[in-house]
């Protein structure tokens, strides 16, 4: 199995915003030391949830502190940018990275970012992937032609091109079954979201290797990041009382997902039941073994919900599976 962490930034206005960045660097130059693939870098705004808002900006910073950790963006939200700004900075970001860039692109589904950067929600999954078949055009050599819904260029070359060739790895983000189709349909490898029930993952993972095979394209060879909370301590009851706080995090904090239980209680227990991977460091590798079979999990971006998950998870769950 390979291991990647969801890096959130989130902030409680409790603490300088300046600590939380030094403290997830400081995460970030332990998994470089350790047996992790890649840190995966959440784009947001507006809130507290995670105060990212340029996922090349701070890998950059994840560049400068390390050596061999690749780097990804889970997600760059695409129909938010210029495509030729963005494929600049993607592009410079793997330059500059010694050519350790995933990119993960998306389009987002919180309300405020769409009102704040003056994009419908019905247009976001088009706008998404025009600027993706731009950015992958403007890696290649040579100028790039488009003329689409949203963007038109004659002729521009842009520069630099990235060191990976003829581009770094490329997944879209796929939440929906809709989004899970549209993916498979063009051969992208995809993402997959930490909000949703084991069940739900087994059911557009297969979803996914259907419609792949379904348009002619193979699965075999490719690396599919599920995205899962993680809660580890020494005990199982610490571990589940460190889950639920994430839990209780997660929906005061940001939008509320398509599926999300109404009634607080039921969410929060929603979470703990079905969506986080929670326990002592043995129950959690029994877990994660068992999640291997049951929804075809070989790659686990987790995101941890404490420093102590982070920790115990690092030391006591990661040597005994990677």
């Amino acid at each position: 199995m390979k291991f990647g962490v969801l890096q959130f930034f989130s902030w409680s206005r409790r603490v300088p915003l300046e600590t939380v960045y030094q403290r997830a660097l400081e995460r970030i130059e332990i998994m470089d030391q350790t047996g992790y693939d890649a840190v995966w870098l959440a784009e947001h705004h507006f809130n507290t949830y995670s105060v990212c808002p340029s996922t090349t900006l701070m890998g950059m910073h994840v560049a400068s502190r390390t050596k061999r950790l690749r780097i990804g963006t889970a997600v760059t939200l695409a129909g938010f940018y210029h495509p030729l700004r963005l494929a600049e900075e993607l592009a410079l970001l793997d330059n500059l990275s010694g050519g350790r860039l995933n990119w993960g692109a998306g389009r987002g589904y919180d309300a405020t970012e769409f009102r704040a950067f003056g994009v419908k929600p019905e247009e976001s999954a088009e706008r998404m992937r025009e600027c993706v078949d731009i950015v992958l055009a403007a890696f290649r050599d040579g100028g790039v032609n488009h003329r689409g819904k949203h963007w038109q260029f004659q002729d521009v070359e842009v520069l630099p091109k990235p060191v990976q060739r003829p581009h770094p790895p490329v997944w879209l983000a796929a939440s929906s079954p809709e989004s899970v189709v549209r993916a498979a349909e063009s051969g992208f490898s995809i993402l997959m979201d930490p909000h949703s029930p084991h069940t739900e993952i087994a059911r557009k993972h297969a979803l996914y290797r259907d419609t792949l095979a379904a348009h002619g394209h193979e699965y075999a060879g490719r690396e599919i990041p599920i995205a899962r909370m993680i809660a580890v301590a020494k005990t199982d009851g610490g571990a589940e009382a460190a889950a639920r706080a994430g839990a209780e995090w997660t929906l005061d904090s940001y939008a509320k997902l398509p599926g999300t239980p109404a009634d607080p209680q039921a969410a929060v227990d929603r979470y703990v039941n079905d969506v986080v991977i929670h326990g002592s460091p043995e129950r959690v590798i029994d877990e994660i073994q068992s999640l291997r079979e049951r929804i075809g999990l070989e790659y686990l971006m987790c995101a941890p919900l404490s420093h102590e998950s982070f920790v115990l998870f690092t030391e006591k769950v990661l040597p005994k599976l990677v």
